[in-house]
C-alpha cells in the first residue's frame, strides 16, 4: 500500500480537495484498511476512528457497487473498505402521528435523518441459522442502516397486525412496513 494512504487525515484532505469534475474516472487505489463494524464503529488499521467529523466526511463519499462492495470514492480516486453489515446504525426513532397517518423518522450514528417512506423502507432479514431478526432502513439507493436492537424493540411496540392478523408491522408515510409474520404452530390432520 502506498504510504500516502496510511493516514486517515491524508485521505480526508484528498476528499476535501477532490475535483468536482464528474467526467473524470477515479483512480482505483486498491483497498484502504478501513473497516466498519456491525455496531457502526469505524476502524483504520485496527484502531478506532474517534473523530466524528472525519467519519461523517468519509461517509459522504461512501458508495456501494453492484457486487455489494463498499468504496470511498471521490472524482479523483477510490478505495475499497470492509463493512461487516450495514455501514450505518439507526440509533434513535421519532414518531409523529398515529396509526396509518404516523411518520417514523430514524436518526443514525452519523446524524443522518431518514424518514421511512417508499424510498426509505424498513426491511427485516432473518438469519437462517439463529433465526434472529436484523432490521434495516434504506438510507440511500444502495446503502442501509442497521436498526439498533433497542430501536427495533420500539418498532415492535408500535407494531399492529395486518391482513387477517397474519402480518405484524408499522405504518409510516401512509405505507405499511412488515416486521414479521405469524405462523401457526398447530397443524391440522
Amino acid at each position: 500500500m502506498n504510504s500516502n494512504h496510511n493516514d486517515p487525515n491524508i485521505l480526508a484532505a484528498r476528499i476535501n480537495a477532490a475535483n468536482k469534475d464528474s467526467e473524470r474516472v477515479p483512480i482505483d487505489c486498491g483497498h484502504f484498511d478501513i473497516r466498519i463494524r456491525r455496531d457502526g464503529t469505524w476502524y483504520y488499521r485496527g484502531s478506532e476512528i474517534k473523530r466524528k467529523p472525519l467519519i461523517k466526511l468519509f461517509s459522504s463519499v461512501l458508495k456501494r457497487d453492484s457486487e455489494g462492495q463498499f468504496w470511498l470514492e471521490t472524482p479523483v480516486e477510490k478505495g475499497r473498505i470492509d463493512v461487516d453489515d450495514a455501514p450505518f446504525l439507526a440509533v434513535a426513532l421519532e414518531v409523529t402521528g398515529e396509526g396509518a397517518s404516523q411518520t417514523l423518522t430514524f436518526y443514525t450514528n452519523i446524524d443522518q435523518i431518514v424518514t421511512v417512506d417508499s424510498e426509505h423502507p424498513i426491511r427485516v432479514e432473518i438469519d437462517p441459522i439463529t433465526e434472529e431478526p436484523s432490521p434495516y432502513v434504506v438510507v440511500s439507493e444502495t446503502i442501509d442502516a442497521l436498526i439498533a436492537r433497542s430501536i427495533f424493540y420500539q418498532l415492535v411496540d408500535l407494531a399492529v397486525s395486518y391482513k387477517d392478523d397474519k402480518i405484524l408491522g408499522v405504518w409510516s408515510s401512509g405505507l405499511f412496513f412488515e416486521l414479521g409474520s405469524f405462523q401457526s404452530g398447530i397443524e391440522s390432520n
